[in-house]
């Protein structure tokens, strides 16, 4: 199929210069203001209402970053995996509230995690069940207000450990994300995968796609091309797909690029 129309994640700040170039070709947007501490756990009315307002006229695909500063998935302590749910079900509710489908969830896997599953038996199983059990509620709320969460890799090494906890928990909200930059972080740093790899992992289950580019050093979130992620095979990749993937441009500075940065990638597999 066709490579979908590439998006951009963006604040409400943003959207002045931003929002000829996203309501002209009905393009994914993916919300990022709700994402800090502060923010979920306050009242969030008046920011919907400017969201809503500002999104009117908008056709194209939605979602929302949900809140991660701080909310660990896998907390073996159950009282707090109840504030992370909590947190989470809110997202949804926002989500709703601005018509949005999708909503990014972060995983909580890193590579300690990797190094010792071996040397702690009870390590990976422990992981899965807080994972699940803590997503249980969100998921059903979700279900609810038709909201698909999908788990993005942050810290991952192997990508099984992510798809491993979809399918444990089977549930057709539930997709997964792969941010190119994370994955290139990791690969650069761990010995994880290269992003191509990364993305053939997730295989059916890949729902959404974070575009972003890194120098194998930091999360940069610079402009695909500013970095050192080869980006023509992943591309070319995702292009290939026979399922669509919510493809979404999310770079920390320069939006106004935002426009040509797109159809450059589009021109790689044209």
């Amino acid at each position: 199929m066709p490579l979908p129309t590439i998006g951009a994640a963006v604040q409400l700040r943003d959207m002045d210069g931003l929002q000829d170039w996203i309501f002209a070709a009905d393009r994914p947007i993916e919300i990022q203001d709700f994402v800090g501490a502060e923010v979920i756990a306050g009242d969030v009315s008046d920011l919907v209402a400017a969201w809503r307002a500002r999104l009117e006229g908008h056709r194209g695909p939605r979602g929302i970053h949900g809140p991660f500063f701080g909310l660990d998935l896998s907390n073996p302590d159950r009282e707090i995996r109840g504030i992370v749910g909590a947190r989470l079900i809110k997202g949804v509710e926002i989500a709703a509230q601005l018509n949005a489908d999708l909503m990014v969830v972060h995983s909580p896997f890193n590579f300690w995690h990797r190094l010792n599953y071996t040397n702690y038996s009870f390590l990976r199983p422990g992981l899965m069940e807080a994972c699940a059990d803590c997503l249980a509620p969100v998921l059903d709320r979700a279900a609810t207000e038709g909201v698909t969460l999908v788990l993005e890799n942050v810290d991952d090494t192997d990508p099984a450990d992510r798809s491993d906890l979809v399918a444990r928990i089977g549930h057709a909200n539930l997709k997964l994300s792969v941010d190119t930059g994370h994955a290139d972080l990791a690969h650069a740093n761990y010995g994880a995968p290269p992003v191509v790899d990364a993305l053939a992992a997730a295989g059916t289950e890949l729902a959404h796609v974070h575009l972003q580019d890194v120098d194998g050093h930091a999360d940069r979130h610079w402009h695909p091309g500013d970095g050192r992620i080869n980006w023509r095979p992943v591309m070319e990749h995702l292009a290939a797909l026979d399922y669509p993937a919510r493809l979404i441009l999310e770079v920390r500075a320069n939006l106004h690029r935002l426009p040509e940065t797109a159809e450059s990638l589009a021109r790689l597999v044209q």
